[in-house]
């Protein structure tokens, strides 16, 4: 506990949460106070649950949240008295046969933990699974400890049959019976898991310090993680967050299209009204404003460098579809297609991108992005598809391995264009650097970074 007491440890969780990306306002972080005087301090996940309740807004932030609230909330030092785990007696056996001993002990006090379905005690015996057999060896720096040694000797999803069999009571294999336990077989799994993952952090948050062990084991948000470095998995929530998002950008431009809804002003109008107030103009009278419901067209680089990326604009741009009158998607490599028949509606859009990287003429040569003649080949077959009502959006990275950038045919677009935006995926510091021409490129287009959801988030709301 902090110096100050209660308050003062309460005061640096909020501020862990916040560095995490999850964004706490200060009426949030005095309900936490007011959370503290309203639940059991000593039941904990009372208080996870009471914590949780107002310092998050979305689902997408609890699994953050939880990890954080381990580290600054850890499980009391109270012993785990059920389990036997006495040391056996030294038989002259090795310590490889005595730790094989130890783990089939646990692991048959696993088992019964498991059909149990006590949440609690699971917690408190994967505390105790750590501290038998999750010790590596001692270094300068203190003790580690590492969950896959505990999973390995415990081997927890090789119990499935066993559980099946203790929560179906002898009852015959299928139908519904055998599908609920088994979701609940899977739901208890992971979470000795998850036990087993949070004491770890516990034990190094005490030997190396709690917030160096939150740097490194709090994962970003989906809408935070870098396209460029994002793995399979962070893609995967990224595209579980593209109908979302999109029902949130609607919102806004919405707004945006309602508000300001007055056009110019109506002089005459103005001046036959103000004869009632003594020529006084108290009211003004404006024309109706025609609400612009604007073409879009996205020139989208495919390249393995920003695949991420691409393939996870390419989705937004599909579901924000019904917000333009007409919506038509190009792709390039080194060469330009059209793409837009792939997003057909009711197409499932991951199944789309990946037939763009099938059967779309993208690669004319080697496959190494040429944006010179990407821009060429674009003006040349489509020369009709940029006009004074469309939004032209570029979309990558602007590497150019070297090649004739295309200037003069991408300023041309943009002069045709009603508006036009580049939305590159690197970092403002790298522009320029290397092969970049981004830096050449933003002297004729708006270039704006965009390295994660968040960020793609906030610029859509300016279109």
């Amino acid at each position: 506990m902090a110096d100050g007491g209660l308050p003062a440890h309460l005061d640096g969780f909020v501020r862990a949460v916040r560095e995490a990306g999850i964004p706490v306002g200060i009426s949030a972080a005095v309900d936490a106070a007011q959370v503290l005087t309203a639940v059991d301090l000593l039941d904990r996940e009372q208080l996870r649950h009471g914590l949780a309740a107002v310092l998050l807004q979305r689902a997408a932030q609890r699994q953050t949240y939880d990890v954080l609230f381990d580290l600054w909330w850890p499980l009391s030092d109270r012993p785990e008295d059920d389990a036997d785990t006495e040391p056996a007696p030294d038989d002259g056996s090795t310590d490889a046969q005595r730790q094989a001993a130890l783990a089939a002990q646990l692991r048959e006090e696993l088992l019964r933990r498991l059909l149990d379905g006590d949440e609690e005690a699971l917690r408190r015996f994967a505390r105790l699974a750590v501290d038998q057999l999750g010790q590596g060896q001692p270094s300068p720096s203190g003790q580690s400890f590492f969950s896959y040694r505990v999973l390995r000797a415990l081997s927890p999803d090789t119990l499935v049959s066993q559980l099946l069999d203790g929560l179906l009571g002898g009852a015959d294999r299928g139908g519904l019976a055998e599908q609920v336990a088994r979701q609940t077989v899977r739901e208890r799994l992971a979470a000795f898991r998850a036990a087993v993952e949070a004491e770890v952090r516990r034990r190094s948050a005490a030997e190396r310090g709690r917030d160096r062990v939150a740097r490194t084991a709090v994962k970003p948000l989906a809408d935070q993680v870098d396209f460029l470095r994002a793995q399979s998995a962070d893609l995967a929530e990224l595209r579980r967050s593209v109908a979302p998002l999109a029902r949130r950008l609607a919102a806004r431009l919405s707004a945006k299209r309602r508000m300001g809804r007055e056009g110019r002003l109506d002089f005459r109008r103005t001046v036959r009204a103000s004869l009632a107030t003594g020529g006084v103009p108290v009211v003004t009278h404006h024309k109706p404003r025609t609400v612009h419901k604007p073409e879009l067209v996205v020139l989208c680089d495919i390249s393995g460098s920003v695949a991420g990326f691409s393939h996870f604009t390419l989705m937004l741009t599909q579901a924000l579809r019904e917000h333009f009158s007409g919506v038509r998607a190009f792709a390039f490599v080194d060469s330009t297609d059209e793409v837009t028949r792939f997003f057909a509606p009711g197409a499932d859009v991951a199944d789309a991108v990946q037939r763009i990287g099938r059967e779309a003429e993208v690669v004319t040569f080697d496959g190494h992005s040429d944006y010179g003649n990407a821009f060429g080949v674009f003006a040349e077959k489509w020369a009709t598809a940029v006009g004074p009502k469309t939004s032209l959006l570029v979309l990558g990275d602007g590497r150019t391995n070297y090649r004739q950038p295309g200037l003069p045919v991408l300023a041309d677009l943009v002069r045709r264009s009603r508006s036009a935006y580049w939305l590159n995926p690197e970092p403002a510091r790298l522009w320029g650097t290397g092969d970049s021409a981004a830096d050449r490129y933003a002297r004729v287009i708006p270039m704006v970074e965009v390295r994660n959801a968040a960020q793609l988030a906030e610029f859509v709301t300016t279109l």
